[in-house]
């Protein structure tokens, strides 16, 4: 399973001139937005702000199919891998605040990490930019249990700990939820706070995030939208669309699976502009996660001083697919 981990980092775009007007813009994406729901290709929300100021801002398809809740612009969604953006946030502000030398060993400061040829080998850096070798499945179920068993960060470690290296630390790259849950738990050896309450204290409170957050599956808050998939399933082969619960952990982990709003991830990209959060990205991130029945874009800085966000809680490219229209009709090249 791909799953909550695969975040596709996009290609940085500075913010010049737009290359078309607004409302032509506005058009193209009204339309093609609503074709797409029509056919059941996209459920979720599209966000497009300039200066905080949203510019296109609409929900489609349903959050809860049972129910026939549907989707409004204040819906919370599945980020999937884009928690990790705060993951190596939280590593970074350690770093500046003298906590943590980012080219210092993972046994530095984790002295008895349970596997100690990658503790001695791997550096904190080499794990932010999945250059470690660090490997293993963060997707399976833990022994004798169930995925709904994972709720921690610390829930995780056994799924891969004992996994030895995949390849020398920095001799190449390769995409590692599973070192995003070691930074997780670094982040707590390192400043005392839960994973889950740091990132609160110091990401999502300085930013007005006041709807980000790891809700455990199996009580999300009102207003959240349920994740949809056409992934076949042994038990329910023939079915078109079935809920992704099965396939999520109980609760997200610092590798993904958070969940936020559009709002409040425009909140972030504007946070990051005032300076807001201590050692945070460039304001011109472009990233995306996504899993059986969810998909996410964060775009910041496109063309003509654009933010995009949509998020879905359909199966990928649900929401990509949107955004590289967007791209497209801007100018970007990927």
């Amino acid at each position: 399973m791909a799953g909550l981990g695969t975040a596709v980092p996009l290609a940085a775009q500075g913010p010049g001139p737009a290359p078309l007007p607004d409302a032509e813009l506005l058009r193209r994406l009204a339309q093609s937005a609503d074709s797409l729901a029509a056919i059941d290709e996209f459920s979720g929300v599209v966000l497009l702000v300039r200066n905080g100021v949203p510019l296109f801002q609409r929900a489609y398809g349903l959050a809860d199919r049972e129910s026939r809740r549907p989707n409004d612009p204040e819906t919370a969604f599945n980020l999937g891998s884009i928690n990790k953006v705060f993951t190596a946030t939280a590593i970074r502000q350690l770093a500046a605040a003298g906590r943590i030398d980012l080219d210092s060993t993972l046994a530095t400061y984790w002295p008895a990490y349970p596997n100690r040829d990658v503790a001695r080998r791997v550096t904190v850096r080499q794990l932010l930019q999945h250059r470690s070798g660090v490997g293993g499945d963060i997707f399976a179920a833990p022994a004798g249990g169930k995925r709904n068993d994972l709720r921690h960060n610390r829930d995780f470690l056994p799924l891969f700990v004992g996994e030895p290296l995949q390849f020398e630390p920095g001799t190449k790259s390769q995409y590692s939820n599973a070192g995003y849950v070691v930074l997780g738990l670094l982040v707590e050896r390192l400043s005392g706070e839960d994973y889950y309450e740091y990132v609160r204290r110091h990401i999502y409170e300085p930013a007005g995030m006041s709807r980000t957050g790891h809700y455990a599956v199996d009580s999300l808050p009102s207003n959240t939208a349920i994740g949809y998939t056409r992934r076949s399933d042994e038990a329910a082969p023939s079915s078109p669309v079935r809920r992704n619960t099965a396939l999520l952990p109980g609760r997200g982990s610092s590798a993904g699976g958070g969940y936020s709003t559009a709002a409040d991830l425009a909140r972030f990209l504007q946070a990051l502009r005032a300076g807001k959060i201590t050692a945070g990205p460039a304001s011109g991130i472009g990233v995306a996660g996504g899993a059986p029945g969810l998909n996410a874009v964060l775009e910041g800085d496109l063309p003509g001083g654009l933010d995009l966000i949509v998020l879905a809680n359909l199966d990928p490219p649900a929401a990509e697919r949107i955004a590289e229209l967007v791209r497209s009709w801007l100018g970007v090249k990927d």
